[in-house]
């Protein structure tokens, strides 16, 4: 084995005296530093788009949120609400009242989600930070903050005192509507802030005070469609899950921030593997020009190989002689390319030398999973190309 590996570095370092053979070496040799590089890059190119399509979900996002297993809503007693403070690792909480309204302005119409809120919701996710025009909702009034293309849609600003938002929403019951004005209870509003979180959020919500949205759902004081909760840094998700659920029984649904963005995560990892499929192809064809090299070294190595064979050197260590200088070859231009790809990455995260937007860097990052999986791709397809190619070595061959 050791004889074969130094006869392979020695073929993978010494020139040949055809120049055509160099050059195609140095072509496949090239190409799987370029394939590398690429495929790197890619890889860390979706890891800072995910981060970033993640990021502004996040925000509205709480580390846990508690649901309904039935209907709408629920309600929450003194007592539960006691218990629920009384868990150490919970550091805020905040009761949310979520329903479908129809929104009007100016004769203009727009179905939107309103989403009632108490004074502890800023505690629980940061949103006021996220409120681009006006300001964020005062307690105990009327007022609404709007998504940023609900506005757009519907042709309004922030505090425009002359004109009012008027939301309605269907009255519950049975039996047939006599008329349009009894099948809703209607709430003049001011709108006092615009949102920029991300383009679902701000085509469809609306935040409003929980007793607005009260008033409107004609719900009772202590019924709520979810709770909120920001957890302490150190906290144990699960543990503080349990706790919840020991609370609130079999009634309740507890989802953490992975779970309320399932969807999200399933789009953004089914793209991800998309694109390393396609690369991965892309490398293949790369290597078949290793293949080419190889099979034409062998071709242009044949009386120094049947020098070796006359020596006593069997036909399955020449085989292995090539197969090596073969693996050497990808493991080596594989190693370059994730250098390569590291410093451009490295790079773009300093220097912003791509833009997304005129004040947005192209997101990036580096992950240790990423350096793994492209080398790992590149040896474990080098290593097969390596194979196919010395497997043309026959004892005919040789003797020839």
């Amino acid at each position: 084995m050791n004889f074969s590996l130094y006869i392979a570095k020695r073929y993978l370092f010494s020139k040949s005296s055809n120049n055509s053979i160099n050059i195609m070496t140095i072509i496949a040799a090239s190409g799987t530093v370029i394939a590398a590089t690429a495929l790197f890059i890619v890889l860390s190119g979706f890891a800072g788009l995910k981060n970033l399509s993640l990021e502004y979900t996040s925000v509205v996002d709480p580390d846990l949120k508690l649901f309904p297993l039935e209907g709408k809503s629920f309600l929450i007693s003194k007592e539960e609400s006691l218990k629920m403070k009384a868990i150490n690792d919970i550091q805020s909480y905040s009761k949310t009242i979520e329903e479908r309204v129809i929104l009007e302005f100016d004769g203009k119409k727009q179905i939107v989600t309103m989403k009632g809120v108490d004074e502890n919701y800023t505690k629980v996710t940061p949103i006021d930070s996220m409120v681009y025009s006006g300001n964020w909702l005062e307690q105990g009034t009327n007022q609404i903050v709007s998504g940023g293309i609900i506005a757009y849609n519907l042709s309004y600003g922030v505090l425009d005192l002359t004109r009012n938002q008027k939301i309605y929403v269907p009255k519950p019951g049975k039996g047939q509507i006599t008329s349009v004005k009894g099948a809703f209870n209607s709430l003049q509003t001011y709108n006092v802030g615009l949102l920029a979180i991300n383009e679902e959020l701000n085509s469809q919500y609306i935040f409003a005070n929980i007793e607005t949205t009260r008033y409107l759902l004609n719900y009772d004081k202590n019924q709520v469609s979810s709770v909120e909760f920001k957890l302490k840094e150190d906290a144990n998700t699960i543990e503080v899950s349990e706790a919840i659920k020991t609370i609130f029984g079999d009634r309740v649904i507890i989802k953490n921030r992975d779970q309320l963005n399932d969807a999200l995560y399933k789009m953004l990892n089914t793209e991800n593997v998309a694109v390393y499929l396609i690369f991965t192809l892309v490398i293949i064809i790369a290597l078949f020009n290793v293949i080419g090299a190889l099979i034409m070294m062998i071709l242009d190595k044949k009386a120094s190989l049947n020098t070796l064979f006359n020596l006593g050197t069997t036909t399955k260590d020449i085989r292995r002689i090539f197969f090596l200088q073969g693996s050497l070859m990808t493991i080596l231009a594989g190693t370059i390319g994730l250098i390569l790809g590291f410093v451009i990455v490295f790079l773009q995260q300093q220097f912003s030398l791509v833009m997304l937007t005129s004040s947005i860097a192209y997101p990036v990052e580096l992950k240790l999973i990423n350096f793994f999986v492209v080398f790992i791709t590149i040896v474990v397809l080098g290593i097969l190309a390596s194979k196919l190619a010395s497997q043309r070595i026959t004892r005919d061959l040789v003797k020839g």
